[in-house]
């Protein structure tokens, strides 16, 4: 998916706050939750999420959704990520 239509439809399915967030290499977040909703666009590099068991690469112009308090971990590819997340209030 491209940036722009990324940030169009974030903006139809509500999501008040657009962050780019970047990663660095080969480093990882343990488990963890958001107060918030998150769904986001992958930019640069890629990330590795594990929710529930179930591990998901996700790479450049890919999506990845995460409703609010879905338990999830993170890690990050030998370049690092960098993505563009919409962040909903529950």
């Amino acid at each position: 998916m491209e940036r722009d239509d990324f940030i169009e439809m974030l903006a139809r399915e509500g999501f008040q706050t657009t962050v780019l967030v970047e990663r660095e290499p080969d480093a990882f977040l343990e488990n963890h939750t958001h107060a918030f909703e998150a769904k986001a666009l992958i930019l640069e590099g890629e990330l590795t999420l594990d929710v529930a068991g179930k591990k998901t690469r996700y790479q450049i112009g890919d999506v990845f959704h995460l409703m609010t308090n879905e338990a999830h971990s993170e890690r990050y590819g030998p370049e690092g990520v960098s993505y563009l997340v919409g962040r909903k209030q529950a």
